[in-house]
């Protein structure tokens, strides 16, 4: 017996509306976060979402497999938003040498307080740059060799961005108690 992501896939692979839009139903306030996360603005968040949708649906044939759809999908939708901010903003990145960041002590104490950490209010505030490498690293389990070739940047300057992330997230912490 079909449970029902398959047979909402299946519906959804022939073309039907109500199938595609179960789907839609299914995944669309995770996919909507996880494009706010790399947007950080709700309104492109939820362009970026309905261009997922609609490339997910024209090319559904491609996932062979429903129990795959949703990281097919969550794809589809971090793609989308990498190749928007490429375009749509002005990242600059700094080569520097992630062997001087030292960053230890700040990472023991920051997991010390991660009860009273609010991401949705970090993320928020988090330099676009740092927010997207943060992303990928983190929450997408990039590589540093993906992420270079995915933003078209040297692998240390991933590197180094993800350091300075973190540092970041420390500042931010100590500076919010």
């Amino acid at each position: 017996m079909k449970n029902l992501l398959e047979e909402n896939f299946d519906l959804a692979r022939k073309n039907d509306g109500m199938g595609q839009k179960a789907l839609y139903e299914m995944f669309s306030d995770k996919m909507l976060a996880i494009a706010n996360s790399y947007t950080n603005n709700i309104y492109d968040a939820e362009d970026l979402l309905v261009t997922s949708f609609y490339t997910c649906f024209k090319k559904i044939n491609e996932c062979r497999d429903p129990k795959s759809f949703p990281f097919w999908l969550r794809k589809i939708v971090v793609n989308n938003c990498v190749d928007f901010i490429r375009k749509n903003k002005n990242l600059m990145y700094l080569d520097i040498d992630v062997n001087n960041i030292n960053i230890e002590d700040e990472e023991n104490s920051w997991e010390d307080n991660a009860y009273s950490i609010n991401l949705e209010d970090i993320f928020s505030k988090m330099p676009d740059g740092y927010r997207l490498i943060f992303n990928l690293s983190v929450f997408e389990e990039k590589k540093h060799q993906e992420i270079a070739a995915i933003l078209n940047i040297s692998e240390g300057t991933s590197k180094s961005q993800l350091s300075k992330a973190k540092k970041w997230i420390i500042d931010y912490i100590k500076s919010e108690k």
